[in-house]
């Protein structure tokens, strides 16, 4: 691809529950989108969640700058992450 940078998928987590651990306060509902590498970019993670494909503790969030902590579920596309 001459220099360019394609970004891959992982392997599906469908159906599986995700921890993930945090070293601050809080994560921003975007980022954690983007590190657990469920979207390819900011611009995706800013679709997905203003399409109201992405839940917070069971309730839709539209909020991409939605602020999780320790305890809090995101859900998406058959994902599950749990705050730690």
């Amino acid at each position: 691809m001459d220099g360019a940078f394609r970004k891959e998928r992982p392997f599906c987590l469908c159906g599986t529950e995700r921890r993930v651990k945090i070293d601050t306060e809080y994560i921003k509902l975007d980022s954690l989108l983007k590190a657990e590498n469920v979207v390819a970019s900011g611009g995706e993670a800013k679709m997905v969640i203003g399409d109201g494909l992405v839940t917070v503790n069971g309730e839709v969030e539209l909020r991409r700058g939605r602020k999780l902590r320790p305890g809090d579920r995101v859900g998406f596309a058959g994902h599950t992450f749990v705050v730690e």
